[in-house]
């Protein structure tokens, strides 16, 4: 019995020791006063010494001064944070190895995002299928924006995606391989003349002043914002801290913008023939380019496929990477073309505009909630609880 007690004992020692050198303090009998489980010690009145020659009290500063503690990394300060456990702060966690803390996020990609959810990835897998069937050949055309008239394409558009190479890639991205386009530039494009009468548009705005500039160009254009999808750049790859910051920047910015803009009257609630809403988020969680590329995630493309059922897909500043069918891409990293008005005219002849839509899709896609006080009648019952927002786009 004393064998096995002194065994005991003997763990119990090795893992204060353990604790105390992952805590930073000096020895395991500090660990009390660190972790705040000890008593808290009672302070001492000291009576103020009175000089009888001088008549007057005076008061030694260094019997109550506060030993000065060492601290040998940030473990003991993070006690005070809401996490029990240390070692889940990923912000220190970055600024001690340069992960980034979306690194840690898990089922972030498209293959196995909704694996606990078999009846949206059926959803999901329906509607990929459809849209492959039913997306025109991919047709591109090699021409320079700041000269091409966008009517020229002669045809109106139901999605339009524009991807402008910023002035800001130039010093956040480090490419220079390219012609750089300001906002006032973006701002003379005439996307509103090719856009249909209800339409969406996506505009990469980067993750500066574009956020402003993208919505006046937006309002310019006839559009207006309904969202912002947000691209969470990821560094598991490459882990390490960005040596291109803005100037007097204290932090690193880490993800990008995308405005979404809406045209005509859309509403989610009544306009199931055009779009499906809430089958994806609006947020991008994938790998940061390489040094010097501009490419942006290929799962915008998803994102807009998956929402608007449109046919007619327009990709301003559109490069050979990008090329996909269902799309017209146009810009000047184009290397060939094959646009032809007349023959992507005939792709949509009879009015198909859109994808259509099977009655299984229709049945698993997320629907609004009825209008108020169109519900089934009753008192209070659990039928008439309203979800979800108020108001339907």
């Amino acid at each position: 019995m004393g064998d096995m007690l002194k065994e005991r004992r003997e763990k119990s020692r090795k893992r204060k020791q353990l604790l105390a050198q992952t805590l930073g303090v000096s020895s395991a009998d500090e660990l009390r006063q660190i972790l705040g489980t000890g008593d808290v010690p009672t302070k001492k009145n000291h009576s103020k010494p009175t000089s009888s020659s001088h008549g007057s009290e005076q008061y030694d500063y260094k019997k109550d001064g506060v030993d000065e503690m060492v601290y040998r990394d940030s473990s003991t300060f993070l006690k005070g944070t809401q996490s029990s456990n240390p070692h889940n702060d990923y912000c220190q966690h970055f600024v001690d190895t340069g992960q980034r803390p979306q690194n840690f996020i898990r089922d972030v990609g498209l293959a196995d995002r909704f694996e606990e959810y078999p009846k949206l990835r059926e959803l999901i897998r329906l509607k990929d299928e459809l849209i492959s069937q039913t997306a025109t050949p991919p047709m591109y055309l090699k021409c320079d924006l700041n000269t091409y008239d966008l009517k020229s394409l002669n045809a109106k558009f139901d999605v339009i995606l524009i991807e402008p190479p910023l002035e800001e890639y130039q010093r956040t991205m480090g490419a220079t391989n390219m012609q750089f386009w300001s906002w006032d530039q973006i701002m003379n494009l005439d996307v509103g003349e090719i856009a249909a009468q209800r339409s969406f548009v996506f505009l990469w705005c980067g993750s500066s002043d574009g956020l402003d500039m993208g919505r006046v160009c937006l309002r310019k254009w006839g559009f207006r914002r309904c969202e912002d999808i947000c691209w969470i750049k990821t560094n598991i790859k490459n882990p390490g801290h960005s040596k291109n910051l803005d100037p007097k920047a204290v932090f690193q910015r880490t993800k990008e913008h995308c405005l979404m803009g809406i045209k005509g009257t859309v509403r989610r609630s009544t306009d199931g023939d055009f779009i499906h809403a809430n089958v994806d988020i609006d947020l991008i969680i994938s790998e940061e380019p390489e040094y010097g590329s501009l490419e942006k995630p290929v799962e915008i493309f998803h994102i807009i496929e998956h929402f608007c059922l449109g046919r007619r897909r327009l990709h301003i500043f559109g490069k050979d990477s990008t090329i996909r069918p269902g799309w017209l891409s146009i810009g000047p990293e184009l290397t060939n073309s094959n646009f032809m008005p007349d023959i992507y005219a005939s792709y949509f002849s009879n009015n198909q505009t859109t994808t259509g839509c099977t009655e299984r899709i229709e049945a698993l896609r997320p629907k609004s909630p009825p209008p108020k006080g169109k519900g089934s009648a009753g008192g209070r019952g659990r039928g008439n609880f309203q979800r979800g927002r108020g108001r339907g786009r």
